[in-house]
């Protein structure tokens, strides 16, 4: 099982290193593909150094699977490349994510779609993959008619830069190339990714589509603001629910906490609750605060938190290769 990395020197692509190795996929070789200027760098793997090649080297020496993570730009020119040598392509970025042609996976919600054929898969954005795995099964039972969501986004999400950013403000040193248009320390930014012509920004844009996209259902309504804030470790979502049908709390509680993956932790007398602190490198989504919305009929509240470089990128890209090795596709 030949497995490439794309994108490998990045803080994404060092993530899936390390859960290929945590979830012993079973690699027979590991191939670490990286830009130009990083062919020749090392990364580790299993306690071993392997050089970093580039893309046409990783392509003649014919990995079965290559997941990718380096940027719209490059998966657009490199996946269909990969995917006529006949390997198959797990793409984090947000190149392919609605392409109609393409599917759109969280493994807990919709990898049954995946058939033999699929050679570009996409893996969707980190906030979407975080809610959709919590919303699933509330729709199945209830029927969701529309969604509210505001995110608290890590500046992990943004990439090295942006953590830089942080760190060397709070560190009272100067910030040159800033990832952001304002000091983000001590500050909170309702501007993720750019601004569109409706006045939504395209991260919240993603999250409208993709959920459509993934439950497959285009009657949801979803509206989002997503803002950036100035922790590391996670992404959290405060999510107003609205159903077609009444609900039970306790039915609610119970069918979140079936989902593989997902943990419950909703005890506030004792101020038990979902932290990006708690989420840190971890795979699962955690889940709290979980109420009704006594403003209005049939809707609920609820809070999740999840590791915007594990279950919302690595670990939902590498668990797609688990599926397809389950069903033996790769």
């Amino acid at each position: 099982m030949k497995v490439a990395v794309v994108g490998a020197t990045g803080l994404v692509g060092g993530e899936i290193l390390k859960v290929l190795e945590e979830r012993n996929f079973p690699v027979t070789e590991i191939i670490p593909v990286a830009s130009e200027k990083s062919i020749g760098n090392k990364v580790q793997f299993k306690g071993q150094s392997f050089s970093v090649v580039g893309y046409e080297t990783a392509i003649e020496m014919k990995p079965n699977v290559a997941i990718f993570s380096a940027g719209g730009g490059t998966s657009t020119a490199l996946a269909p490349k990969f995917a006529e040598a006949g390997i198959t392509v797990i793409d984090n970025s947000s190149a392919w994510r609605m392409d109609p042609t393409k599917k759109l996976i969280v493994p807990e919600v919709n990898a049954d779609v995946l058939t033999d054929e699929d050679k570009i898969i996409a893996n969707p954005n980190c906030s979407t993959i975080q809610m959709v795995v919590v919303l699933k099964p509330l729709h199945d039972a209830y029927k969701i008619k529309r969604v509210v969501v505001s995110t608290y986004q890590s500046v992990t999400g943004s990439g090295k830069k942006a953590v830089d950013q942080l760190f060397n403000e709070r560190d009272g040193k100067a910030v040159e190339n800033p990832a952001y248009p304002h000091k983000i320390d001590l500050n909170v930014l309702p501007h993720i990714d750019v601004f569109q012509d409706n006045g939504y920004t395209k991260e919240e844009m993603k999250m409208i589509k993709e959920t459509n996209k993934i439950i497959g259902d285009d009657s949801i309504k979803v509206t989002a603001t997503t803002v950036r804030i100035p922790t590391v470790g996670g992404h959290s979502e405060a999510i107003n629910i609205e159903f077609e049908n009444d609900f039970d709390l306790a039915k609610v509680r119970e069918l979140i906490a079936s989902v593989p993956g997902v943990v419950v932790m909703d005890d506030p007398a004792n101020n038990v609750y979902p932290m990006p602190l708690n989420a840190h490198g971890k795979d699962e989504v955690f889940v709290g605060r979980i109420r009704r919305d006594e403003s209005q009929a049939n809707t609920l509240n609820l809070w999740c938190v999840a590791d915007n470089l594990r279950k919302g990128a690595a670990t939902n890209a590498v668990q797609i290769a688990e599926y397809l090795l389950s069903k033996e596709m790769i």
